[in-house]
């Protein structure tokens, strides 16, 4: 029973998992292409952020300042309207950096001692992203 089961199963298993590596190339990217940029602006706004606030190393705050900017960015890209995709908004900019600032200062240490710290800096970086892509997409 085993070597029929494998006989039946196997080529078809086989055929699926080709067709599906070899169309999954042909399909659009869904990321945004201005991921590198807000990434960038965020890791240094963070670094930034974190050297005026006298607190943590450049690396985690770049790395918080990017995570936020990920996030800022992934969210901007997830609006319904068309419209709305190409106009950002500065209150949802701010908030979504906060959260992600935080969250992600609370994996890289372990603790949520210094939270407002890191959303302050997640915001700093939201914000600087809104205002250095003066509101708008290209």
């Amino acid at each position: 029973m085993n070597k029929i089961l494998k006989r039946a199963f196997l080529p078809s298993l086989m055929a699926a998992s080709v067709a599906g590596a070899s169309l999954v190339p042909a399909q659009p990217a869904s990321a945004d292409e201005y991921i590198l940029q807000d990434t960038a602006i965020g890791a240094g706004a963070g670094i930034l952020s974190g050297a005026i606030r006298g607190r943590g190393s450049v690396l985690n705050n770049a790395v918080k300042g990017a995570a936020a900017g990920a996030a800022v960015n992934a969210v901007h890209g997830t609006r319904k309207q068309p419209q709305n995709r190409v106009y950002r908004n500065i209150g949802q900019d701010v908030g979504v950096g906060a959260a992600a600032g935080a969250a992600t200062g609370t994996i890289l240490r372990g603790n949520t001692r210094n939270a407002a710290g890191d959303a302050i800096d997640g915001a700093a970086a939201g914000a600087a992203i809104n205002i250095l892509t003066n509101g708008k997409r290209r």
